[in-house]
């Protein structure tokens, strides 16, 4: 049954999400950005636009090792150029203009307490989300679920292996979606 199951379902070809990895400028003639198409489907003209700056550009070329291609998705790893001169860097997001993420530094999700050492609201964290990582700060704790009878009750934090409601605030914008819409742009990691 596993050999089965069809996995392809699980990629959205519809919200083109880019986070920059690299910039890649091996000359003065070529100003690349590199990176793992998240979701959606870049194609050669396209209009983008970089988040958070707002400038927008049209696509010039999508290289790979093995050559150009007229257009790319998930999960391939390309480089696109651009015709303007845009500065982009890495952590960035490239989208379409007409279908753009959520941008908010306060959101909250479901948390799984992965530590040995219990959660200590008042720490610094760490968020990496995509190809972007800045400091988070743990607001609080709506409630923990019991995984078992999937009973919601309240807490002040959490312990190893609970998951939990939790609202954040981070130092600088994320390029987000929901997790039920976007898996690879929905997901992150709380680094200590």
């Amino acid at each position: 049954f596993l050999e089965t199951v069809p996995i392809d379902r699980d990629r959205n070809y519809s919200d083109f999400r880019y986070p920059v990895q690299y910039v890649l400028r091996p000359n003065l003639d070529f100003r690349g950005f590199c990176g793992k198409i998240s979701s959606g489907v870049i194609h050669k003209g396209d209009e983008i636009m970089a988040l958070p700056s707002g400038k927008k550009s049209k696509v010039k070329s999508i290289v790979t090792y093995e050559g150009e291609l007229e257009y790319a998705f998930p999960p391939q790893c390309v480089t696109l150029t651009l015709e303007d001169e845009i500065d982009i860097s890495r952590g960035e997001m490239l989208v379409h203009p007409d279908n753009l993420p959520i941008t908010d530094r306060n959101f909250e999700a479901m948390l799984v307490w992965m530590d040995e050492e219990e959660m200590d609201t008042n720490k610094q964290f760490f968020i990496k989300h995509t190809t972007n990582t800045t400091r988070a700060r743990i607001d609080s704790i709506k409630y923990k679920v019991n995984v078992n009878t999937m009973e919601r009750s309240s807490c002040e934090k959490l312990i190893l292996n609970e998951i939990g409601r939790v609202v954040f605030t981070t130092g600088k914008e994320l390029f987000f979606d929901p997790y039920t819409k976007n898996k690879n742009t929905g997901a992150f990691i709380l680094i200590d």
